[in-house]
């Protein structure tokens, strides 16, 4: 039997550290096994699908050199490799289910289900569907289907007894049929749901091995039911331990960067960052910590993989890195390498007229343009002490008069708001273009009825490090998205942070907004 295992990321937004971790070890695991490594795209979700976030994620994996052996952009014999263009494949598979029982219309709307669910969370129950739609005969079931009734089609799960499984790392893993919802197979507008697509996709393109992270442990159960209904062989499951934050919580972007490329931008070696990827709960067998890919993938023994939390330390990986390019690099290497990240042409391009509206020598652009080559302004102790001050002393509200203690609290977090409703409107800006990020910064100030001059002020700080510098609208478009959002968190963390209770306030208040 060939190995042949996979990685199929969503594109509905920025390449994921964590896509590139499982599609590390995915790629290492049929290599080493002379197996091929498939890419396949799970756009199922139309709303939020888009070909910028796929390319995004071809061109992220392909920067680290995890390259594939059959995908959208490759010829193979199991394709298509976009689940969009696999929607007669669905649909075949789909009546089957229906034919055999396997599965079932269900005529429920949103408000019935969610009355249901809220009954089951008052009454401390398992939340999930309660097989209302169970009980119609297969000619009120027809019947209502032929008059345009909208549904979906759901699993039917057994009522008792438990789904014993075997994870490659875990061994043997039971959960209880109770725990199981009757998911939801083919959405009301004909697609499939990601259960569904994933079992037929993985079937009909041989994959011998589903390595992923272990959030989709619960999932296991459904998809044998899938195999079990169709008369297939699942295949080896195979469950990774989640990327973890320093505080041993799920790895995310309110802790750290996630995205492949706030790394890319801020001047990280792909060996570099593959390599500690390759880290998290792996070892090589020599102990040695610096290896490439193709060491890794020589020496890759799947079963050394270690169960608890791997911790994404970003002091590690900056040491790693600098390992990397001191001992890789030649001197005149490490020049072109920089040069190629800190003035690629179309960089300098659009950078050169904001300088020099503002440069009177050549040796005043390192001043006027440092925060552009640098990842993260040094933001000094007192950062913000001038600002805060000059909204105390005339209240937030613009109150005249002496200025107190409390004035200059309400003017910090008046400050912490502008940074954080900037941060959500940005984080759901498709669009960094300079009339998108100006026609978006322009629109939150005015929802939030704030002079244009009193809304950019904490950014020219967040972004450039100083209260004045060049447009802060378009240092904004040419940092990108990651790198602008990362400065709006270390800004909020200078400033204190947000308590849990000051982050639900906020949320209220930016959901109250007119939204754009």
């Amino acid at each position: 039997m060939q190995i042949r295992t996979r990685i199929a990321p969503s594109p509905t937004g920025a390449p994921h550290v964590g896509t590139a971790y499982i599609a590390l070890f995915n790629r290492c695991f049929a290599r080493s096994q002379g197996g091929r490594f498939i890419l396949r795209i799970e756009d199922t979700d139309r709303a939020r699908s888009t070909a910028a976030a796929e390319a995004a994620i071809l061109d992220a994996l392909r920067w680290l050199g995890l390259d594939w052996d059959e995908g959208p952009d490759k010829n193979g014999s199991c394709g298509p490799y976009r689940q969009s263009e696999r929607g007669a494949i669905y649909r075949e598979h789909i009546d089957k289910l229906v034919e055999k029982g396997d599965a079932f219309p269900c005529f429920c709307d949103a408000q019935r289900l969610a009355t249901v669910r809220q009954q089951q969370m008052e009454a401390k129950q398992q939340p999930g569907y309660d097989g209302h739609c169970l009980s119609l005969s297969q000619d009120e079931a027809a019947a209502r289907i032929k008059a345009g009734e909208p549904h979906v089609l759901r699993l039917k799960v057994p009522e008792g007894g438990t789904s014993a499984f075997h994870d490659m790392l875990r061994g043997e893993v039971s959960i209880d049929w109770s725990q199981v919802d009757m998911q939801v197979l083919m959405k009301s507008d004909g697609s499939p749901t990601y259960h569904f697509a994933n079992v037929v996709d993985d079937h009909l393109m041989g994959i011998s091995h589903v390595i992923r992270g272990e959030e989709w442990i619960s999932s296991i159960p459904k998809h044998l039911l899938l195999y079990q209904a169709f008369g297939w062989t699942p295949p080896v499951f195979c469950h990774m331990p989640l990327l973890r934050n320093p505080n041993k919580s799920k790895l995310s972007k309110r802790r750290n960067p996630t995205a492949i490329d706030y790394y890319r931008d801020m001047g990280y070696l792909p060996q570099a960052l593959v390599n500690y990827l390759g880290m998290m709960g792996w070892s090589m067998p020599s102990g040695e910590e610096k290896f490439n890919l193709q060491q890794m993938t020589d020496a890759f023994d799947i079963s050394r993989v270690s169960l608890g939390g791997p911790v994404f330390d970003i002091a590690k990986l900056n040491w790693l890195n600098g390992r990397y390019l001191r001992e890789n690099l030649s001197p005149e290497e490490f020049a072109t390498a920089y040069t190629q990240w800190a003035f690629p042409p179309e960089k300098v391009r659009r950078l050169a007229p904001l300088l020099q509206q503002r440069a009177e020598r050549f040796c005043d652009v390192a001043t006027i343009g440092a925060h552009f080559l640098t990842g993260q302004p040094d933001l000094s102790p007192d950062a913000f002490a001038s600002l805060i001050a000059k909204k105390a002393g005339k209240g937030v509200e613009g109150r005249k008069g002496e200025k107190t203690d409390a004035d200059a609290d309400a003017a910090a977090d008046d400050i912490k708001r502008i940074l954080q409703f900037t941060l959500w409107r940005l984080e759901a800006l498709p669009d960094f273009s300079a009339e998108a990020v100006e026609s978006c910064l322009k629109q939150l100030a005015n929802d939030m009825d704030l002079k244009i001059r009193d809304y950019l002020a904490p950014l020219f700080i967040a972004i450039s490090g100083r209260p004045a510098s060049v447009s802060v609208m378009a240092s904004i478009t040419l940092l990108g998205p990651h790198l602008t959002r990362a400065r709006l968190r270390q800004a909020l963390t200078h400033l204190g942070g947000l308590s849990k209770t000051q982050a639900k306030t906020l949320e209220k208040a930016y959901n109250a907004l007119e939204k754009p």
